[in-house]
């Protein structure tokens, strides 16, 4: 077994407890560790990978889930598909959202040795794409913002215990906003 399986079973067993957690500097580095074991997969397929989502955000209270971003043309999405599935990821469709590819981890192994994470790959250009790194990076120019979020996550959750669609029906809206405004910055 992996002698670094450890951390992330001890993390999802808090995860069952809590929806969100202060921001935790490890996950810049969960990040790396993931981008560490796809890149080599998908050499020679030209990509980048961006870590997206609230724990992309210093300081921004959040579900301990990192999200990647692995950003693409369209002409070398097969050869990605088949690259990740190589390395235990399976394909699991748009899920609805046009030219971003979700795929998980069916391997209860892999998913206990590594870090609690969603994984998509997104075709250059795309809005979903847009959307994430625009958020992401609005946030993280704006403290005021983080702040208003991580105490409206904090409230959701005391709100609704350990009820996600209550907290992510409750976090939408805000979301929302934040989203608009992060569009016009960028």
């Amino acid at each position: 077994m992996n002698a670094h399986a450890a951390p992330f079973d001890e993390e999802r067993i808090k995860m069952s407890a809590v929806l969100v957690k202060e921001y935790d500097p490890k996950w810049p580095e969960w990040f790396e560790t993931l981008r560490a074991r796809i890149e080599p997969a998908l050499a020679g397929v030209p990509h980048r990978i961006e870590h997206i989502g609230s724990t992309a955000v210093p300081g921004l209270t959040a579900k301990p889930i990192i999200d990647l971003d692995i950003i693409l043309n369209r002409s070398v999405l097969p050869p990605a598909k088949e690259r990740l599935a190589a390395i235990g990821y399976a394909h699991q469709g748009d899920l609805g959202v046009p030219d971003r590819e979700a795929f998980n981890l069916p391997d209860e192994e892999l998913k206990r040795i590594l870090p609690p994470h969603h994984l998509y790959v997104c075709i250059a250009g795309a809005a979903a794409l847009h959307d994430h790194l625009s958020f992401r990076d609005f946030m993280r120019k704006s403290p005021e913002w983080v702040q208003r979020l991580s105490s409206h996550k904090v409230r959701l959750c005391e709100q609704g215990r350990d009820d996600r669609q209550v907290y992510m029906d409750g976090k939408a809206e805000m979301v929302r906003e934040i989203s608009v405004l992060a569009i016009m910055c960028f």
